[in-house]
This record gives C-alpha cells, structure tokens and sequence, in this order.
C-alpha cells in the first residue's frame, strides 16, 4: 500500500499530519482555504509540490462546499484565495505557479461570457482533480529519466545513493521527485544502498525518508547531517539525487537548508549532483538565485525537540528554511518530467518543449 499525505474527493480534503510521523498517522480534515493555509505553514504538509495541490485542493473544498451569488463573486473567491496561499511558504514556487495559472484561466473564462458560475465551478474542481492525478504521472516519468541517467552516468549497475530531506510521497501526490528517482532505480533493482541526511533542524530526512524507505524495503542507512563528507570519502556514493523547492533560469536551485553544502563536498569528491524537480518547480522569470526569497522559520524549531529545549535560553539563532546551490556544482544534471538536462540548458529546454506542447 503506497503512503498517501493527501486524501481527496470532490469537496473533501484530508491532510495527513506529518509532525506527528513515525509515532502516529493522523489525518485532518481541511474545510476551508484557511484550514489550508494553515497545515501548510505550520509544515503539516510539506514539499514544494504538495504544498500546491493542498493548497489548491482546500480552495477547491470551499468551491464545492459554497454558494456564489455570481460569476464575479466566485473568480475573486479563487483567484483572492489562491494569492492568500502564496504567503504561507513564499520560497516554494509551485503554489505561485498554480495561483497565477489558475487565476489567469479563471478570469479569462469568466470574461468570455460563455460560462455560468455552474459550470466554472465544475472546471476549476475539474482542473484541481487533473492536477492531483497528473502529479503522480509526472514523478513516475521523472523517475524513469532520473534512474536512466543516473545509470548510464555513472556506469554501475548498482548505484549507493545519498539524498537530503523528504522528497517522496509525503512530499507530492504520490512516488516523489529525488526519492521517485530512487524508487525508479529500486524496480530496476539497480540500489546497493541509500544513505538519507537526518535533515536538521526539522529532520524530515530522520522522520519522513527513513519512513518512506523503511515502509518500500528499499535498503537504506540514516546519517546526521554533519556525517556526509566523511560517508564521502568512505562509502562510495555513486550519486547524490535532492529534490528543489525553486529553480531559477540560470540553473541555481533552492531546496532544503544544507543541500548547498552536499553540492560542494559532492564537487570535491567527484560525486554527481543531481536535481530532481518537476517544471512547476522552475521559475524562468528570475535569472539567478540571487534574486530567491528564502523564507526563515522560528527559531524554537532549533532550540526545541517536541517540546523538550536542547539550547539555553538567551542564544540567538538563525534559521533560514532553505539554501541556494549554484548552477555549475548541480553537475549531474536536472531531472525533470519532460528529461534530464544540464542547468546552462534548462531554460532553452523548457521553453522549446513548453513551445511544441502549445502547437
């Protein structure tokens, strides 16, 4: 049975509390945009792509469950809603993506004068639905050319790999980004071995991909996060695969705190970096990291286990969620559901596909 963190049908929405993961699996119903915005800021759910889906799905919920007096009413409900999920976790791109693509076709329906408030009700709930559904078909796809590429780059037919956070089911739809490349490369039975970072200070690394790795049968070792360049220089990694919460046109990437650091011992130890990500995840309207907000998190997150201080009171701290790793040590390649491609490339690359997709 695969893990599920988001369970839907049309005017319903369970989330899957991912605080209390290993210990308990505990859902909440969502009920409203509010409800949503709320699990995705206090990381009840999280990972660049599910945070859009619930988002977007907790709108959905509203739209269902409300009468609109009009067409007007309802596309400011959407596209208002949409914006107010946005400032739950800025630095994730995809739920940006999603409120601007959704509300554009909303408002551009609407404006059309062909659709009643019936019927733009039933097209959003219907683009929702396709959203969810296609997420899964997409990570299996980025699976498929990551464990590919992995292979026939690095020339083994089993591979030791090391990830960074949670980049699997609990973090999509379902199978995952970075950890959908290694469930890939797992059916092709092509794993010795997978070696996951704890993922201070939030440890979704410890809680959730050991979870998710455990629960598969996939063979696999936690490490603390300060154990990587020696797991380097000793074990033989044949890849180190993460996912990205924001990719910009010149390649730079922003994903989970201490992926910067992988990268460069990845770069001194000759060890291929990879990105695994879905074209939701790249943001070709900035040209380098330089220009990413990186949003910073409380700092009782640091000095506190479930409750329990580990840090004396009056220490400062500086928590940013997320760090930028330049382009040229992402030397692996990007993965992503339309192939895998150098991140000088990526931007030609996307928009040429994105150009015959529109024919």
């Amino acid at each position: 049975m695969s893990l599920q963190a988001i369970r839907y049908k049309r005017g319903e929405l369970q989330l899957l509390n991912q605080l209390l993961l290993p210990d308990r699996t505990e859902y909440e119903d969502i009920k409203s945009v509010r409800d949503g915005w709320r699990a995705i800021k206090e990381m009840k759910v999280r990972g660049a792509p599910a945070i859009a889906i619930a988002g977007c799905l907790s709108v959905g919920v509203e739209v269902a469950n409300r009468d609109f007096r009009s067409v007007e009413e309802l596309v400011k409900f959407v596209t208002d809603s949409l914006a107010f999920l946005v400032t739950a976790r800025p630095t994730a791109v995809n739920m940006t993506e999603a409120s601007v693509r959704f509300s554009k076709e909303i408002s551009q329906l609407s404006k059309e004068g062909r659709s009643s408030k019936e019927k733009l009700k039933d097209w959003f709930l219907q683009a929702v639905q396709d959203m969810l559904d296609r997420d899964v078909e997409d990570n299996k796809a980025m699976g498929r050319y990551g464990a590919e590429h992995i292979l026939q780059n690095v020339g083994e037919k089993r591979v030791t790999v090391l990830t960074h956070c949670n980049t699997g089911s609990l973090a999509t739809a379902g199978y995952g980004t970075a950890l959908g490349v290694i469930r890939a490369l797992n059916e092709k039975k092509a794993i010795e071995e997978v070696y996951c970072t704890e993922t201070r200070p939030y440890n979704q690394g410890a809680r959730l991909t050991a979870y998710e790795l455990v629960h598969d049968r996939i063979p696999a070792t936690l490490i603390t996060d300060s154990m990587a360049a020696a797991l380097m220089r000793t074990k033989g990694i044949s890849a180190i695969v993460v996912g990205a919460d924001r990719v910009v046109a010149n390649g730079d990437t922003a994903n989970k705190i201490g992926t910067y650091q992988l990268a460069i011992l990845a770069h001194h130890h000759g060890v291929p970096f990879y990105i695994a990500a879905p074209s939701t995840t790249c943001d070709l309207s900035l040209r380098t990291g330089e220009e990413i907000v990186i949003e910073e998190r409380p700092h009782k997150e640091m000095t506190h286990i479930k409750g329990t201080r580990l840090a004396p009171e009056g220490i400062k701290c500086w928590n940013p969620a997320f760090d930028v790793t330049p382009h040229d040590l992402i030397t692996g390649g990007i993965i992503t559901e339309k192939g895998v491609f150098p991140p000088e490339k990526l931007e030609t690359a996307l928009q040429q596909l994105n150009r015959q997709q529109d024919r």
